[in-house]
């Protein structure tokens, strides 16, 4: 079904290629041309926690890359992914605390009706929420930073936008995420609807399955206001058989909100939720570790595009008891040029 699927996808690519051929177009008047891709995230955070306080700055991530426009529907992209995996405390001397990665290697084919992606591409199982939130340099989109899924991997998408408020997408992924890439039997199979159904309203369901002996699979609920002036964003989420290891299921909300107060400032509050299944006798959620509450709040500067400056408020309430809370007041830049 998955290899159906796939090829489906690329037959439908093949028939908009022919058919964009003897219809004829513009390229006589394009010019190739490409542009670098640079996005830093750097931020100071002072933590307590059990009356313990740890201040600290560092560069939590950076992306460097190129894209490329072929012609008026081809292009391609090359990013890669710098992360800081050090741990305090654990580095040793003249070893590097940054690791690269390949998040995206792709060609793109796109026109008004279908854009198609192959190769190290984009998912799309929150990247609708990714650009409503807006603030992915101080903090993960819900389903990223709790594990829900990947933000790219090896395979390919087709969205089809059949008018500027209905789009639909499928995608067929390794399904092991572009920090772990390797060759299986096992694909991700994944679909998602989006409608804009009045203006500045978006509402999107995205569903999606891989099986391994334990079935995985993802269903996902949102529902966004976003003017110039102001964002309303919820989301729910459940994923059953987590990593294809049975009973492994968990479900959260997020829910946040921006107001922009001049053309440079914004406030926004933002508050997930995250519980895991209890299996067995057990008197905790499997997931018990990570789950819990988290309050964020703070002020965004944007003195100048591609300039993003926040002094932002965290607390974090863990579901154990054996658990403390931790209380952090953050400093985060964002750069993109």
């Amino acid at each position: 079904m998955k290899k159906i699927f796939l090829s489906l996808i690329v037959l439908f690519v093949m028939s908009n290629l022919l058919s964009a051929q003897t219809t004829g177009n513009s390229d006589d008047a394009f010019k190739p041309s490409g542009k670098p891709i640079v996005t830093i995230f750097s931020d100071f955070a002072n933590n307590i926690s059990n009356s313990k306080d740890n201040s600290a700055f560092e560069i939590s991530r950076a992306y460097f890359g190129y894209g490329y426009n072929f012609s008026q529907n081809f292009s391609g992209k090359i990013v890669f992914d710098v992360a800081n995996s050090a741990v305090a405390g654990t580095t040793s001397p003249g070893v590097s605390a940054f690791t690269a990665f390949l998040k995206n290697a792709y060609v793109e084919y796109s026109d008004k009706l279908v854009k198609v992606d192959l190769g190290m591409v984009g998912e799309n199982m929150f990247s609708l929420q990714e650009s409503i939130w807006g603030k992915r340099y101080l903090y993960k989109s819900f389903q990223d930073q709790n594990g829900f899924g990947n933000s790219a991997d090896l395979g390919a998408t087709l969205k089809l936008q059949f008018t500027p408020q209905i789009g639909l997408d499928f995608g067929v992924f390794n399904g092991e995420g572009y920090k772990k890439v390797q060759a299986d039997s096992t694909l991700q199979v994944a679909a998602g609807l989006t409608v804009q159904p009045i203006k500045n309203l978006y509402a999107r369901v995205y569903i999606d399955y891989m099986d391994h002996n334990v079935a995985q699979h993802s269903f996902n609920a949102f529902l966004a206001y976003k003017s110039s002036t102001a964002t309303l964003a919820a989301e729910y989420n459940v994923q059953d058989g987590h990593a294809m290891v049975a009973d492994h299921n968990f479900s959260g909300l997020s829910l946040y909100g921006t107001y922009q107060t001049s053309k440079v400032v914004s406030v926004f509050a933002r508050f997930d939720d995250l519980t895991s299944k209890k299996i067995g006798t057990a008197t905790t959620g499997w997931n018990a570790a990570n789950d819990g509450q988290t309050y964020i709040a703070g002020i965004e500067f944007m003195p100048v595009k591609g300039v993003q400056i926040s002094p932002n408020f965290r607390y974090m309430n863990p579901a154990l008891s054996t658990k403390h809370s931790t209380t952090s007041i953050d400093l985060n830049l964002g750069l993109n040029f």
